[in-house]
């Protein structure tokens, strides 16, 4: 009786264990089945599979719609199984899939077979996807490895097999798969490896061409030929296992000796933005999608550029002596609207657009500024415009060795001063440069810790000086550049879309305060070869040491442009060719055709901000305050409502104001750094009245038109932050060079496929 109770339980134990696991399958089987439901909803329907060409071209195009570049494979031609030799077939399909004919799209058994010859062969390598898959794989998906895509390709060979015969399917494969070297189908293949038909490729040969397909570049005979003998012969071997050839010949087949053929493929087709191209090509297209449906997808390209507006950015570069690069963005979504990346794309693929990393120079002030501007130092605040020496040797001068001694931060940034940089840099550290550098966008590795990068010595490229000039444009927001707006397939499906990705990166009333400055500076200053009649323009000259790059950065209402002029071997451009001179007429010559082919506005909108953050003031360019009728020199700019002087000048007329009671804590400052307070003899201000003013190098005692020191905001002599540059400090990871991008574009074109 106990021995039944005791089965009985073990009984109902086991039916347990049997209805859980059924429903547990059951639960897996809905789910899985529900998900396979959705993922093929996005797939081909049935007509579509029908009516796919398999010979569509990806069209790139512009931001109006207008073509930019067609992309296809000119060397397929279509062959029908007939006229493919019969070796190539048997070869295929003893090497790929040889249950082909029996399988519908999956092959359970082959795919056990493949992952335990690979586990157990060491050096020997079997795909487990069948034909079908493998056609499915590389006329739809993309080369993700995820699981969803290989349950959309088991999909699409289900629906494949029943809407194709087997010869058909193969037929379909053999003239798309990709063959290596840019070579699309067997017809192509044939001729560009042996130069003959397919009809007659013998045995030797045909096993040869089959070894290739898991890795067409890996095993190339052109140049690996010793792997590519080793394929051959595993392909051999498996066609004898499978009976469909004898031992002999084998052995035969073994000693025979190829020769081979090798056409070189065009890599891009001729287009009006060769660089542009190119840049979202190999930045994007082909590494998302494989360039079996980038050359052969039917993919719609709806890129960013603007056409009209790069015919001019090439005219304008064209008209360089030396190399160059322009670059134009939306600073408002961060859409690249042009490119031009040299002279001629043919003799150099060197995109200096992006891939030239130069010392802009001056260029990079305006990012020294604005770090000022964020720790609380104003344009209206004064500093010391005199010699610089360090212990180590080092002596930063201005150009032409002139110095205007005390002056405003407005004026130093206008007529571009290099001491002052340096001492301002001083002022408030170098971490807060490369802090501001990066929120504006400079993602460069080549900025060096010294106080050298004030006068610009970090390497950046054109973009990213554009990404952080662009700041200045919208108000104080970071944006992303970006080049594809959407990628359509040949169905119409949406594959992706990218829209604007604006990030705050410095106050806005600094931004539009220093955009100001910016404004003074071509109208006043270095930049005046940059002025465009009846346009608000903003911009900043840059020039390196012995005049070997020259840079303009600037923009207008909706547009950012930098230009880059030098020599990629870095020769001098030549005695006085400075920015102004050489960068700033292109990108003047540029954005004079830009504000009317983009019908842009002539003024900046201060919508949100004027009057509530910041005020337009006039100020005397001496003094930083607001001016007076006597001030001989005026600018008027934009500063943060809370950091106006209150009183007008009283060095050039309102001499009334010296003596108001309250004091003002938005008196102009004068920051100086140890030492120059001995210089203040030869290069401070003269004026008895001005003697009075707040200083940070008179104690207070001497303040007697001042309340006591505790209501004064106390400026003192500061000590200098930051190390000049040394041999060690200045060194920084090895810039690619022209020959390094050339290197590396040919090995890109080889790993795609797309020359020989």
């Amino acid at each position: 009786m106990k021995k039944t109770d005791k089965d009985a339980r073990k009984g109902r134990f086991a039916l347990i264990v049997i209805y859980g696991l059924l429903f547990l399958f059951s639960i897996l089987f809905i789910v899985g089945a529900g998900w396979a439901l959705k993922l093929s909803f996005d797939l081909p329907s049935s007509e579509e599979l029908i009516a796919f060409d398999p010979s569509l071209s990806t069209v790139i195009y512009d931001r109006n719609g207008k073509e930019i570049a067609r992309l296809f494979k000119e060397n397929r031609t279509w062959v029908s199984l007939e006229k493919i030799s019969p070796w190539l077939i048997k070869a295929v399909l003893a090497a790929e899939d040889d249950n082909f004919y029996n399988h519908r799209g999956i092959d359970i058994k082959g795919i056990i077979r493949a992952a335990w010859v690979n586990l157990t062969k060491k050096g020997t390598f079997q795909g487990g996807s069948t034909i079908t898959q493998q056609l499915a794989r590389n006329l739809f998906l993309s080369r993700e490895k995820t699981l969803e895509r290989k349950m959309k390709e088991v999909i699409l060979a289900y629906r494949m097999e029943r809407l194709y015969s087997k010869d058909q399917i193969l037929e379909m494969y053999l003239n798309t798969v990709y063959w290596g070297h840019g070579t699309y189908g067997i017809y192509a293949a044939s001729y560009n490896y042996l130069g003959k038909d397919p009809l007659t490729l013998t045995l030797p040969e045909a096993a040869m061409l089959a070894g290739l397909l898991p890795g067409p570049e890996y095993y190339t005979p052109l140049r690996h030929p010793d792997r590519a003998k080793a394929r051959q012969s595993y392909v051999l071997r498996r066609m004898e296992e499978l009976g469909l050839i004898a031992s002999e010949d084998v052995d035969r087949a073994l000693e025979t000796e190829l020769s081979f053929t090798q056409k070189r493929q065009p890599t891009l087709n001729e287009n009006p933005a060769p660089y542009f191209v190119s840049y979202i090509l190999f930045n994007h297209l082909l590494p998302k999608y494989g360039p079996e449906v980038v050359y052969q997808g039917g993919l719609k390209i709806y890129t960013t550029l603007d056409l009209e507006l790069q015919k001019a950015a090439q005219s304008a570069v064209s008209k360089l002596k030396s190399e160059g690069a322009l670059v134009a963005i939306d600073p408002n979504t961060g859409e690249i609207l042009a490119m031009v990346g040299g002279k001629d794309f043919d003799k150099s693929k060197f995109n200096r657009a992006v891939q030239a990393y130069r010392e802009p120079g001056s260029a990079f002030k305006p990012i020294v500024y604005t770090a000022a501007l964020s720790n609380g130092i104003r344009p209206v605040d004064r500093a010391l415009d005199a010699p610089l020496s360090f212990s180590n040797g080092w002596q930063p001068t201005n150009y032409g060795n002139k110095y205007s001694g005390e002056c405003t931060l407005l004026d130093a940034l206008t007529y571009s001063y290099n001491t002052v940089a340096v001492r301002v840099a001083q002022l408030i550290g170098i971490n807060e440069i490369i802090e501001t550098a990066r929120k504006m966008g400079i993602e460069s590795p080549y900025l060096p810790y010294d106080l050298s990068i004030a006068l610009g010595s970090a390497s950046v490229t054109p973009m990213e000086l554009a990404t952080a000039y662009s700041v200045f444009a919208n108000g104080g927001y970071r944006i992303e550049p970006f080049s594809i707006k959407r990628v359509v397939d040949f169905r119409g499906k949406t594959l992706e879309s990218k829209g604007p990705n604006l990030v705050s990166a410095i106050d806005p009333s600094i931004a539009v305060s220093l955009r100001s400055l910016l404004m003074d500076v071509v109208n006043n200053g270095t930049g005046r070869s940059a002025k465009i009649p009846d346009y608000e323009v903003f911009g900043k000259t840059g020039t390196t040491n012995e005049w070997h790059d020259a840079w303009f950065a600037g923009g207008v209402p909706g547009l950012v442009c930098v230009v880059y002029a030098g020599h990629d071997d870095h020769k001098t451009l030549g005695h006085g060719n400075t920015g102004g001179r050489v960068a700033a007429p292109v990108w003047k010559d540029f954005m004079s055709q830009a504000v009317k082919i983009a019908d842009l506005q002539r003024h900046f909108s201060l919508a949100g901000i004027i009057g509530e953050k910041v005020l337009q003031v006039e100020i005397c360019r001496e003094t930083g305050y607001p001016a007076s009728p006597g001030c001989p020199k005026g600018a008027t700019i934009l500063l943060p409502v809370d950091q106006i002087p209150t009183r007008n000048c009283p060095y050039h007329g309102d001499y009334s104001s010296m003596f108001l009671e309250a004091y003002d804590p938005n008196e102009p400052k004068l920051y100086l750094i140890s030492g120059d307070d001995l210089l203040l003899a030869e290069y401070g201000m003269k004026s008895p009245f001005y003697a009075s003013f707040p200083r940070t190098d008179e104690p207070a005692s001497k303040r007697e038109s001042f309340p006591s020191p505790s209501e004064i905001p106390k400026p003192q002599i500061v000590e200098p932050k930051g190390e000049p540059p040394s041999e060690e400090i200045k060194k920084v990871p090895h810039e690619p060079t022209p020959e390094d991008i050339e290197k590396r574009y040919q090995e890109l074109l080889k790993e795609y496929g797309l020359v020989d």
